[in-house]
């Protein structure tokens, strides 16, 4: 009988004898569910045998903040290779594995690193970090790619974007503020020339080409739903 799609079994089956943390890069678009699947992953895997501590966190604690950007004409490149700080998280990386590391946390809310938001991590047993920002050189022991069809993950971006600009609209902390006078029509224009400008060249041109170095890659549907887990012959 064929089994079910299972990433959490599949990891097992990849996961290192002996030494921790098992770490896991998980990797794909804007908008493919790269959090949401973490989140579920980090559940079912303390649910093996051995009960393992997991740890979940993001590569956007990684990105260059706002001002920076800002000064080096990146703003609008955000989310590319060359707007985080690929050297910061490979140390966090590397150093997790000898002791705690405070990570970096981004803010969703205002669209930028939040120093107050950064918290301790000790060493766990398996690490989650989920996002952009890898590289071939990424010190991660097993990296997951997360893969689905462009017309569903313009889709899942612009249902998103409009869902932080309905809840951020009248918070004036919010980033999504300055989008407030734009009725329903309008941000969803926006969400889509954001997606084709930014979100689409980036995918095609830096986060795709990750799926043929990824040792897992995962096929999602239009409804969200795990098609497939397959390994690659790497």
């Amino acid at each position: 009988m064929t089994r079910e799609p299972n990433l959490a079994r599949t990891l097992n089956d990849l996961r290192p004898a002996g030494g921790r943390p098992f770490i896991i890069g998980l990797t794909g678009s804007v908008a493919a569910g790269k959090s949401t699947l973490a989140g579920t992953l980090a559940q079912e895997i303390a649910a093996w045998p051995d009960a393992p501590h997991v740890e979940v966190v993001s590569t956007d604690g990684f990105l260059r903040p706002n001002a920076e950007l800002d000064a080096v004409g990146l703003t609008r490149r955000k989310g590319f290779p060359e707007t985080y700080d690929a050297a910061a998280m490979d140390r966090a990386l590397t150093a997790i594995r000898q002791g705690p590391v405070v990570f970096p946390v981004y803010s969703h809310l205002t669209y930028d690193v939040d120093p107050a938001l950064a918290r301790r991590v000790d060493t766990p047993d398996v690490m989650i970090i989920e996002g952009l920002g890898f590289t071939a050189a990424t010190p991660v022991d097993t990296l997951v790619f997360l893969d689905a069809d462009e017309a569903d993950l313009e889709i899942w971006y612009v249902r998103r974007f409009l869902e932080f600009w309905e809840a951020g609209k009248s918070d004036p902390s919010s980033f999504y503020a300055r989008f407030a006078g734009l009725d329903v029509e309008g941000a969803t224009q926006l969400a889509k020339a954001v997606w084709a400008q930014v979100n689409l060249p980036n995918l095609r041109e830096h986060i795709a080409p990750l799926r043929a170095i990824s040792a897992v890659v995962v096929a999602k549907g239009a409804d969200h739903r795990i098609l497939a887990v397959s390994v690659n012959g790497l």
